[in-house]
């Protein structure tokens, strides 16, 4: 079966980097698959899982914005963060959940900014939360 290189990164490390046999991400548009041999392409990614299958397994990775490139024989994720589901540390991302809800809630004066930052902590707490199984 035909695979590519797929490599995630983050401004931190280099988070995969791997033979693929294909991958699913959600754009700004909607979920793209990407198979070997997949047209050349950028787009801004959602903060959403990415789902990889490669070797028969299937491997998911909370992935929270950024861009992919799909290139000829690789594609590159750019990520403003991502995780593997072996590295959530779930207690924690339950307590942002939990932050971004109540702050999407309480009552008072907030401007817009603080309500789109709590939005945002809301979709990647739920993101992480998804990936590791937990949601």
């Amino acid at each position: 079966m035909s695979t590519f290189l797929l490599e995630i990164v983050t401004p931190e490390r280099l988070i995969f980097s791997e033979q693929v046999n294909s991958l699913v991400v959600r754009g700004v548009e909607g979920e793209l698959g990407i198979l070997p041999g997949h047209v050349p392409f950028v787009t801004p990614l959602q903060i959403a899982p990415v789902s990889i299958k490669a070797d028969g397994k299937e491997l998911k990775i909370a992935v929270a914005g950024g861009f992919v490139e799909v290139r000829k024989e690789k594609v590159v994720i750019l990520a403003e963060s991502a995780e593997l589901a072996s590295e959530i540390d779930v207690i924690r991302a339950k307590a942002a959940l939990e932050r971004a809800e109540t702050r999407l809630t309480s009552s008072g004066s907030r401007d817009q900014y603080d309500h789109r930052r709590a939005e945002i902590a809301l979709q990647k707490a739920m993101n992480r939360l998804k990936v590791s199984g937990n949601l």
